[in-house]
């Protein structure tokens, strides 16, 4: 079938011209291959494309075989359901044997290989992801209505929704990042099938849901997604913590975020769904699975005043990143409606003074360097992260101060 004369052309896609896709598709026979997914979905909508897959009717170890006979260089990344990763020079393709599921839990499926598109593209979750595009003539296969609802901007199950959600619980946070990216027209079945099931999501592994619930808050503007979500009882499963004052804050920070030119952020837009407090903020980050890292910029962003954070200066910007880091200071200050641009190239300056000086200057070594040592470095910041002159000005004046409390 033949995209809409509305779409963009797919041989205009940058990557239908690569030359590594053009050795695999010798390799394994352009007959026997098939681009699928984001890549064709995205290349129509004339979005730039990063990743290509590739579904074939070869079984992995034949794709294997032949690739290896055309010198190109296999990793066995998902043998067992079926994927094989080819790295070619000018990016990796996983192509994936055509398959049918056999059993589903709602968390993971066992799959069969199958022998035509259809069946393959019978699997899957959207119909605007079960596009497939012909090797040469990149012709376009639908099965599923997928180009009418990408016409239409709808996010569509195959099939009955409700059966589609049954096979992976994950496909409900999957349909609203969807919905988010490229909804426009909802999809009344879909958005009741999600709400009715929402529950089903408490047996999931907390990192996938983790994984795609960040991946939705990074998109350019989810908040009315957000929101649906929260109306109809979805959101709360996996954030029991977010209410109305969380939404508001995250349509706040979206605007801040484009007024001053921060790139969207999952973990920022997680933390203004979070209550500022600490301890919601680690049990929201263990609950998640968030990594180490993660779980304590959220916290750090968790301690926020909003009065004391709203910075008004570059100089009080500066001090809170200092003090908090860069990144924590920026969520901070845009979760406060505060003004975060100056911290957009900030570097961490470095504090010009160490426990040997102090020591140079007959302080005896112990508690009091440390102490004596913090009191500058407080004023070094309060002042702008002056030269190394003015700290040694600040140096004479608090042993000036120490003098009397040791003689």
């Amino acid at each position: 079938m033949a995209a809409d004369p509305s779409f963009a052309p797919l041989a205009d896609a940058e990557w239908t011209s690569r030359v590594g896709l053009g050795e695999l598709t010798r390799a394994l026979g352009a007959d026997n291959i098939r681009w699928v997914g984001g890549a064709v979905r995205d290349s129509l909508l004339g979005l730039p494309v990063h990743d290509v897959d590739c579904a074939t009717t070869h079984w992995p170890d034949a794709v294997i075989d032949r690739c290896r006979e055309a010198g190109i260089r296999t990793v066995p990344t998902g043998i067992d359901h079926g994927t094989i990763t080819a790295i070619l020079d000018d990016g990796p393709v996983e192509i994936t044997t055509l398959r049918r599921d056999v059993a589903t839990d709602g968390r993971r499926a066992t799959v069969a290989f199958a022998k035509h598109w259809q069946e393959d593209a019978a699997r899957r979750d959207f119909t605007i992801n079960a596009l497939f595009a012909h090797p040469e003539t990149l012709e376009i296969s639908d099965y599923f209505g997928g180009l009418d609802d990408l016409a239409e901007r709808r996010v569509r199950f195959i099939g009955d929704a409700r059966e589609r959600i049954a096979e992976d619980h994950l496909r409900i946070l999957r349909y609203y990042r969807f919905q988010a990216r490229f909804g426009a027209a909802l999809d009344e079945q879909a958005e009741n099938a999600c709400a009715d099931l929402a529950s089903t999501m408490a047996a999931l592994s907390r990192e996938r849901v983790a994984t795609e619930l960040l991946n939705l808050l990074g998109l350019p503007d989810p908040a009315d997604t957000i929101e649906r979500m929260h109306a109809r009882k979805v959101l709360q499963v996996i954030l029991p913590e977010s209410c109305k004052a969380q939404l508001a804050t995250l349509r706040a920070v979206i605007a801040a975020e484009q007024a001053q030119g921060f790139t969207p952020d999952g973990l920022r837009r997680l933390a203004a769904l979070t209550p500022a407090i600490s301890e919601i903020a680690d049990a929201i980050a263990g609950r998640l699975r968030l990594s180490r890292k993660q779980r304590a910029h959220l916290i750090c962003v968790a301690e926020r005043d909003g009065a004391t954070d709203a910075c008004t200066n570059a100089q009080d910007a500066a001090a809170l990143a200092y003090r908090q880091g860069r990144d924590c200071a920026v969520d901070r200050i845009l979760l406060s409606q505060g003004d975060a641009r100056s911290l957009a190239t900030w570097v961490q300056p470095e504090f010009p003074l160490k426990g040997g000086a102090i020591i140079a200057r007959g302080v005896e070594p112990g508690p009091q360097i440390a102490r004596m040592m913090r009191a500058i470095e407080d004023r070094w910041i309060d002042e702008g992260f002056p030269d190394t002159s003015r700290v040694q000005q600040l140096l004479n004046e608090e042993l000036a101060k120490a003098k009397p409390a040791s003689s």
